[in-house]
């Protein structure tokens, strides 16, 4: 499946919860998939989970 089709199955899941469910409803349904994006990626190593926590410059403080 493309890119292009999950962005639109994602908009599409999003503009139903604003529209049933409201706003809040549209917030919680975008941070959900936000979190399941982020364990996504980090189930694939894509990411690494130390990144969120190095600092920017690769420093210690």
């Amino acid at each position: 499946m493309s890119l292009a089709v999950i962005g639109m199955i994602a908009g599409m899941a999003l503009g139903f919860a604003g529209y049933f469910g409201g706003f809040g409803a549209f917030l919680l349904v975008a941070a959900l998939g936000a979190v399941g994006f982020v364990v996504g990626r980090l189930l694939e190593g894509d990411l690494d989970i130390g990144d969120f926590f190095r600092a920017r410059d690769g420093r210690r403080r």
